[in-house]
């Protein structure tokens, strides 16, 4: 971004940026469907079921609960090994650390959408008010009797559906909450939903979550764009990350099978892999309770993997590129 050189210019930015936004907001929600993704009638399918006791689902357990927290912006070296982030190695180096593991695209979007569904789902840019209709996890998870919610730091209140809260700097892309790291939203059938968008919330209800043993089986957290190391350094994420963290791995949703995933949205190269993958190189940490300890893969995995993972742990079935037969389960961190 072309560095904003006065308060006076900051300040121009900001409102020529908002009211852009807020034209974009007035133009509907529906009109930003990508054009070669037109909306289906057709109800969500989730792919064929994984066989029960096949040897791909019987290598990933099935885990009590699921923790995902996604950072911003950073590629493996600059997290392994970084002096800047000694909670991290300190994480990768006590419990499972996917050196080999890659981000699908540029920019951030289409890689949360990716996570969540399987797909890009046809979005190559960071479009703040554009949705999708497609079959995504939470459908999935909803079927089989799962619950989840989605804790998004300085959301305003559940199913808030803006671009952007939190100030000037939410605006300036440099502090807040951005729709585009908030993948649920996208989806037209969770966005729109009443009952279901009801699941995304503030990160603010995850103590009183914490505290009343309460947890849903899966956790999706999403820090602020400082936090995220998106705008914030990568000393602020990982100090972040070390007050969040511990929390998370005393609770008994994690302590009794739980499994946690940190992984970054996207790296700063196209490095990549698997043929669906070229986002760059990102670090991504494995930190289950009943998982292998001190041990790094060296196997190539992408978001689709991770993906793919929670799907074979709960026998949901396949999403879009997590079917793909170039898509490894991360079983090598389980035991």
């Amino acid at each position: 971004m072309k560095q904003i050189t006065s308060l006076r210019e900051q300040r121009r930015s900001g409102v020529w940026t908002a009211l852009f936004l807020a034209a974009a907001v007035a133009a509907g929600l529906t009109s930003c469907i990508p054009l070669d993704r037109p909306a289906s009638t057709a109800p969500p399918t989730a792919g064929p079921p994984i066989p029960a006791g096949s040897g791909a689902a019987a290598a990933i357990p099935p885990f009590s609960h699921v923790f995902v927290i996604v950072m911003e912006n950073r590629e493996y070296g600059q997290i392994i090994g970084a002096p800047d982030a000694p909670y991290l190695n300190q994480l990768a180096s006590t419990y499972g650390l996917a050196r080999r593991y890659y981000a699908i695209t540029h920019p951030s979007l289409p890689n949360y959408l990716a996570l969540l569904s399987g797909s890009v789902q046809g979005i190559a840019n960071d479009c703040p008010t554009c949705e999708v209709e497609a079959p995504n996890l939470v459908d999935q998870l909803e079927r089989h009797g799962r619950t989840w919610i989605a804790y998004v730091e300085d959301l305003p209140a559940p199913c808030f559906n803006g671009p952007f809260a939190g100030g000037p700097g939410s605006v300036l892309g440099t502090s807040g909450y951005v729709r585009r790291h908030n993948p649920f939203m996208y989806f037209r059938d969770i966005g729109r939903d009443p009952s279901r968008c009801q699941h995304v919330v503030p990160l603010t209800r995850l103590d009183a979550d914490l505290a009343s043993g309460y947890l849903p089986t899966l956790v999706w957290i999403t820090p602020n764009l400082e936090h995220d190391m998106h705008s914030g350094s990568t000393r602020e994420g990982d100090i972040w990350l070390s007050g969040l963290v511990p929390r998370l791995l005393a609770s008994p949703a994690w302590q009794n099978g739980g499994v946690l995933f940190i992984t970054w949205d996207e790296g700063q190269t196209n490095d990549g892999c698997c043929g669906n993958a070229a986002g760059g190189h990102v670090p991504t940490l494995v930190i289950a309770a009943r998982g292998r300890r001190a041990f790094a893969s060296d196997q190539p995995y992408t978001h689709y993997s991770l993906l793919r993972t929670i799907e074979e742990a709960w026998q949901l079935g396949y999403l879009g590129h997590a079917a793909d037969p170039t898509t490894r389960s991360m079983a090598d961190f389980f035991r």
